[in-house]
């Protein structure tokens, strides 16, 4: 064959990257996590469950003593501190704190969460005498409120549907759920995914970017009306993944 014969033949495309298994999730047993918000049911049951699966755990509350002294209920070897103090030390800091002071509380700290994976588990709810509600923030959710709020942060959202009665009862050795991740860097969201499955019986799903996390904190109103009908303590699985 001739060089001119040669160069008239077709380049050949480049061979496409195998698809990246959606299971393949990195290793995070080595990150530090920070619940804002830990000395309520929702964060203290996370922290428990994350602390009793091997995770460094650091709870925060507005008065570090009252952190200090959950953390010394909890065991092991999770800390407390005041707010300002956990997102400093923390590589993966979630968000458990009450509505009502959702937006103040991450306006105050948005300097120490710079740079931080936030993990938003926040419900926007309303309760009358018909039951509970979903709210929805001007934002469109809690999680695009945290966005807004943290610009310097990686904001993802996630925990959302976990029963604290489960979570903190230790006479459970597996939480029979699944976790709905949404975030707006893939990656990010791996790390929720994997910080999810470190505890036993659960499962972090990848279920969307932020835009969609309205319809995710709203859930928890039905899974509310769920446990009142069937004295229960309701969670989520998705099937066929």
């Amino acid at each position: 064959m001739t060089s001119s014969d040669s160069a008239q033949q077709p380049a050949q495309a480049p061979a496409k990257a195998p698809a990246k298994d959606p299971w393949d999730l990195p290793d995070v047993s080595g990150l530090v996590v920070g619940v804002l918000g830990g000395t309520g049911p929702q964060g203290k049951g996370l922290a428990y469950r994350l602390a009793r699966a091997g995770q460094k755990v650091i709870i925060g509350s507005r008065a570090a003593e009252r952190a200090e002294s959950a953390a010394e209920e909890l065991g092991h070897g999770v800390e407390g501190a005041d707010n300002a103090e956990c997102a400093r030390r923390s590589d993966i800091v979630i968000v458990a704190v009450p509505w009502e002071g959702h937006g103040k509380t991450l306006e105050s700290l948005r300097e120490e969460l710079a740079g931080k994976l936030v993990v938003d588990c926040v419900n926007p709810l309303g309760f009358d005498k018909q039951g509970a509600y979903a709210l929805k923030p001007q934002e469109g959710s809690a999680a695009e409120q945290a966005a807004a709020l943290l610009p310097d942060s990686r904001v993802t959202a996630a925990f959302h549907h976990l029963s604290a009665v489960l979570l903190e009862d230790p006479e459970i050795d597996e939480i029979d759920t699944d976790v709905m991740v949404l975030g707006e860097v893939r990656a990010d969201v791996e790390i929720v995914q994997a910080l999810a499955g470190r505890i036993p019986g659960m499962r972090g799903i990848f279920a969307g970017r932020l835009r969609n996390a309205h319809q995710v904190e709203a859930l928890v109103a039905n899974l509310i009306s769920v446990n009142r009908r069937y004295k229960a303590h309701a969670g989520l699985r998705v099937t066929d993944v």
